[in-house]
């Protein structure tokens, strides 16, 4: 049968929380230094020692929120070894991500200015692994106080007058993991310590975000909302999409067909994670004050061979896209509770969106559906009601569609679609209830490739990406688009005026 999809013009669901289309930096591998971080006297073109080419390709993707410094880095960072002249700031080792020296030739005040650059909002992750409550709360004073004080006078003299604007403040990152190791019992006391003394300067309003789960651990969210949700804005949860174990991952490239629709499936167990854990904070936070926020998602495969194994690189292909596409779907359907995601991570790391290698730079598949669907940033999310077609069957199946719609302000109706099915195309009737106007313009643009681990590389940048759509029929407001296999696109929808 054909899969079929409608559409309620006429009954808005929310808004879709432009923060959820955030990303990820962490001091991991080449994401900041060669990834982003170049150096002022690099021959590479830059700004401020930030490269221009992946400058240019992020502004692109109107990113609006990047979170840094990580991650597992973010609970050894001491910020204060990054402020000042960059000839006298301290090295440490990386001992988290391969060992390797940590000059802090990237700190805050380069953080913040890529932030300007990008035009989006920081959000920054203290240290509560092994730092303090003092050195937390001054670096919220040198990064937004404007007065007189030890932190604001050091950052002037720093070359910074004005303090800039920080919403977004994590109190700790996996203290469950590597930030710590803690009993949830342990770090809901501390969040609850920390977080009074993240203080908010003038007119300058801190979002304070608390540590949550990692996948399915219930337990840590009950407690962490029992002991302490008076006192946070948000808390997170961690989520990635592994096909193998944690010890054979599975590879990014060449992979088994099974592969394909196991990593699928656990991509879409994120459905799951986000109802269950919305479950137990709406018991504590019924009116919804308190944001989730899925910090760290995407895909996890092997690294890949001849590199280094802490630097976490890999390729990214048609499956990630899907990935990214259904992801984001999900996110949609809970724009009621989920505020913020961040995919990991932007450049050279894990599902980036953007790989280097020398002077040379290429897009992902996964930065296509960033830039396909950034079309649903702020946007209404409609309802939408869906009858498809099962790959496969039982627990073993997936739906061969996903689907979303959102309006703009413009009035226009965005609907991303996602063929899931590897193997076959698949036939969409979409109806459009709700809708004053009769007849519709469609405009659309597709993301395909005739392989399972079809991607870039820096000899053909170009294999796997956007192209005009058209395999679609209108008549009236009901519309049959024709999908290939393994296909990601956004139409357009606009009234003939």
């Amino acid at each position: 049968m054909a899969n079929r999809i409608v559409i309620h013009a006429d009954r808005a669901k929310g808004t879709i929380n432009r923060n959820i289309y955030g990303h990820f930096s962490e001091h991991l591998g080449r994401c900041i230094y060669e990834g982003l971080w170049v150096g002022e006297d690099s021959p590479i073109p830059n700004t401020d020692g930030i490269r221009n080419d992946v400058l240019q390709a992020l502004k692109q993707l109107q990113i609006p929120v990047l979170r840094w410094p990580g991650g597992c880095f973010a609970d050894e960072y001491h910020w204060k070894d990054g402020v000042g002249p960059r000839e006298n700031r301290k090295r440490m080792v990386n001992t988290h991500w391969g060992g390797v020296v940590e000059n802090n030739h990237f700190g805050t005040h380069e953080f913040m200015r890529l932030c300007e650059l990008l035009e989006c909002e920081p959000y920054i992750n203290g240290n509560v692994g092994s730092g303090t409550v003092q050195e937390m709360s001054e670096w919220v004073e040198y990064l937004t106080f404007d007065g007189v004080s030890p932190m604001a006078e050091w950052r002037k003299g720093n070359g910074r007058e004005q303090p800039w604007q920080v919403k977004y403040f994590g109190v700790g990152n996996e203290n469950w993991g590597c930030g710590g190791n803690m009993r949830p019992e342990y770090y809901a006391d501390l969040y609850r310590r920390f977080q009074t003394y993240v203080r908010s300067y003038g007119d300058n309003r801190i979002h304070k975000i608390a540590c949550g789960p990692s996948d399915a651990d219930y337990p840590w969210m009950e407690t962490l909302m029992k002991q302490a949700h008076r006192f946070m804005d948000a808390i997170t949860l961690h989520y990635y999409t592994i096909p193998g174990s944690w010890s054979e991952k599975g590879s990014a490239t060449g992979f088994p067909e099974s592969e394909w629709t196991i990593t699928l499936r656990k991509a879409l167990h994120m459905e799951e994670l986000i109802t269950r854990h919305s479950a137990i904070m709406d018991q504590y936070d019924p009116d919804k004050r308190i944001g989730l926020i899925v910090d760290e998602w995407g895909t996890w495969y092997d690294v890949e061979p001849g590199t280094n194994p802490g630097f976490l690189y890999q390729q990214n292909t048609i499956r990630d896209a899907l990935v990214a596409g259904i992801t984001l779907h999900v996110f949609h359907r809970h724009s009621d509770r989920v505020r913020m995601a961040n995919i990991a991570q932007l450049v050279n790391v894990l599902q980036s969106v953007v790989l280097t290698e020398g002077e040379r730079m290429l897009l992902t598949p996964t930065y296509h559906v960033f830039d396909l669907f950034k079309v649903h940033q702020d946007a209404e999310l409609l309802d939408l009601h869906e009858a498809v077609d099962q790959i496969g069957s039982g627990r073993e199946g997936l739906p061969q569609i996903s689907a979303s719609a959102s309006r703009d302000a413009e009035g226009r109706i965005h609907l991303s679609l996602c063929n899931l099915d590897h193997q076959s195309s698949a036939t969409v009737a979409i109806e459009l209830r709700g809708w004053a106007e009769e007849v519709i313009l469609v405009n659309g643009s597709i993301l395909a490739s005739e392989q399972t681990d079809g991607h870039n590389t820096f000899d053909t940048p170009d294999r796997v990406a956007p192209a005009t759509f058209t395999d679609f029929t209108v008549a009236a407001n009901r519309l049959t688009a024709n999908l290939p296999p393994m296909s990601v696109a956004v139409l357009e929808l606009t009234s003939r005026q």
